[in-house]
């Protein structure tokens, strides 16, 4: 019998988009095995190429011009299907968007991933899946609830400037007047970090330096944050705190905190994503699945695209292999993760740069050898 593979891996992030990496190893697969059934399910973790994988997946693209993480205006994208929204904040607020080896850890914004979430609600969005990570911005999600319709004002009334380190000069905090639809809408927070907004494993301690902030500006920002937290507890009530500490309220910059604010359910980001990309259909069809991304490593395990893929595909008696730039996983780790065999690209090109430039040819002659393993 013809064996039937699907490939659901993420990018590799600086070298191929999750399409890219899909259509490499579709390419070196048939190389060996000509008439091949191959099936291509990009798959992301809710950060950055989660909007690129829906579109993939037969989701209509649209584009809107919001704020960036300094102000300026940038163009934007979110994916729609049959109601369902597919809202990425590093499309308006990610570290791409700050221009390069310029950082801005005290006063980046969130307020242009409101403007996406309100460019969702306006094409008719009834589910928005929010995709959380790579983030430039460390404000909370102020920013973002500013953009529908929240206030946060300074004791002379006036709107506290943009970015965590405005918010110590916070006074007063309304959220009376955000946009009346989110009510109405399922809101989904998918993410793969559950850290909580504030403290030693908070946004600032942990993903803060990632964004240029020096130790000073990692104390004022986690200052400035749970400042925050203690008037939006006088403004909403307990559950301000409550949700400070919840798992998720430190991804992406505390702007899990402001999601949850608004009434989201916190999911991993790869569960998420499986189910509205629908793997399971497509897994059901497979009888080898192809997983990876850039740098196979202990954060693989924590949540990550492939151990996601994995686990799901382990559940239904599947077999899988991973590709990827760089492996630092024992075999045991990816055993236990549902990982039959991992293939870097180093074991067919040992010089990383080359790995890095070419990484397109380099995969089709990995994904040959997998074929040659596994499919010949």
């Amino acid at each position: 019998m013809t064996q039937r593979v699907l490939i659901a891996a993420d990018k590799f992030k600086g070298s191929l988009t999750a399409v890219q990496v899909a259509e490499r190893v579709t390419a070196g697969l048939r190389r060996v095995v000509p008439d091949l059934p191959v099936e291509s399910l990009p798959v992301a973790d809710g950060g950055d190429g989660t909007v690129d994988a829906a579109v993939a997946a037969g989701f209509e693209r649209r584009e809107v011009r919001v704020a960036g993480p300094l102000g300026h205006e940038v163009t934007a994208a979110f994916a729609l299907r049959a109601g369902t929204a597919v809202v990425e904040m590093a499309e308006a607020s990610g570290l791409q968007r700050l221009p390069a080896g310029v950082f801005a850890p005290l006063t980046a914004s969130t307020y242009g991933s409101g403007e996406l979430l309100r460019a969702a609600l306006d094409a008719g969005a009834r589910t928005i899946v929010f995709g959380v990570g790579g983030s430039a911005t460390t404000d909370g999600g102020a920013g973002m609830l500013s953009a529908l319709g929240a206030r946060f004002l300074d004791v002379d009334g006036e709107p506290v400037p943009p970015g965590g380190g405005g918010l110590s000069e916070l006074a007063s905090a309304d959220l009376s007047d955000l946009d009346p639809r989110l009510a109405s809408v399922e809101l989904v927070l998918a993410s793969d970090v559950d850290n909580p907004l504030t403290g030693p494993t908070g946004a600032p301690a942990v993903y803060g330096p990632q964004k240029g902030a020096s130790p000073d500006d990692v104390e004022a920002l986690d200052g400035a944050l749970a400042h925050y937290a203690k008037v939006l507890e006088e403004a909403v009530g307990a559950k301000a705190a409550e949700f400070a500490a919840s798992p998720g309220a430190g991804a992406a910059g505390g702007i899990g905190y402001g999601a949850l604010l608004l009434g989201a359910r916190f999911r991993p980001g790869i569960e998420v994503m499986l189910d509205v990309l629908g793997f399971a259909p497509a897994l059901e069809w497979a009888d080898l699945v192809i997983t990876g991304e850039g740098s196979l490593d202990e954060q693989t395990l924590h949540g990550k695209a492939p151990a996601g893929v994995a686990a799901a595909a382990r559940a239904a008696d599947k077999e899988v292999v991973a590709v990827c730039g760089r492996l630092a996983l024992q075999p045991e780790s990816l055993g236990r993760a549902g990982i039959r065999r991992a293939y870097p690209l180093t074991s067919v090109e040992p010089d990383v740069a080359k790995c890095i430039s070419d990484a397109g040819p380099i995969l089709e002659r990995v994904a040959e050898q997998i074929a040659r393993d596994f499919l010949s």
